[in-house]
């Protein structure tokens, strides 16, 4: 088991997800509640990642990330260096890649919440910020706790985006995805099948998660 690889892992995991929920909330807030015209085409982008091979994504990252367009460039004289190839490309990768899993359990929950509670608690003087604070987060607590643990579980396992903009770098870009792909490339199985464990349960253990607490949320219901 490569523990330097996991433990980046884990890293870039619970940097994404925190991330993620930071910019998902107000997105899944806005797609929901608002009334601009662009809100499908906002939606299609967000969830484009389901669809979109990874590779096609990991490509256009990399040729943003690098020095050979203006965005590039940019990001270089602000960062200090390149960001194709380091961790923070990784987490800019990620957050692209794993959006959907974060916006879209987020925007199901709000969408659940009936509306006649938000409009009751605007009536009595609720300004908008509050209302989402205090009515509808608490409402949709398990979507947001869904929304958590599939990014976190989905940061875990990437493979296309992080390989193509993170390549193979020991302790700063490998992660267990490569690494398991390092260890089959050198037919090292009893190695890479103790790494594919470690996936699986890391998988099996957030979809529990998931599962569970949408059967408690029905239960209550």
């Amino acid at each position: 088991m490569d523990l330097t690889a996991l433990f980046l892992t884990l890293r870039l995991a619970a940097v994404t997800t925190v991330l993620l929920l930071m910019i998902s909330l107000p997105l899944a807030r806005w797609i929901v509640f608002g009334r601009s015209r662009v809100r499908p085409v906002v939606e299609a982008i967000a969830a484009l990642p389901l669809v979109l091979p990874p590779t096609v994504l990991g490509f256009y990252l990399l040729v943003a990330m690098g020095t050979s367009t203006s965005l590039g460039r940019g990001l270089t004289r602000v960062v200090g260096h390149p960001l194709a190839f380091t961790f923070s490309g990784l987490v800019i990768g990620s957050l692209i890649y794993s959006l959907p899993f974060a916006v879209q359990p987020i925007v199901a929950g709000l969408r659940s919440v009936d509306p006649r509670l938000a409009e009751s608690a605007a009536v009595l003087g609720a300004s908008d910020a509050k209302i989402f604070r205090e009515v509808l987060l608490p409402l949709s607590s398990s979507s947001v706790i869904a929304a958590a643990v599939l990014t976190f579980a989905h940061t875990v396992g990437e493979f296309g985006v992080v390989l193509m903009i993170g390549g193979n770098i020991p302790g700063v870009t490998r992660t267990l995805s490569i690494s398991i792909f390092d260890q089959v490339q050198n037919f090292e199985y009893g190695a890479a099948n103790r790494t594919a464990l470690v996936l699986i349960g890391i998988a099996v253990c957030a979809l529990t998660i998931v599962y569970s607490r949408r059967r408690a949320a029905v239960s209550v219901g």
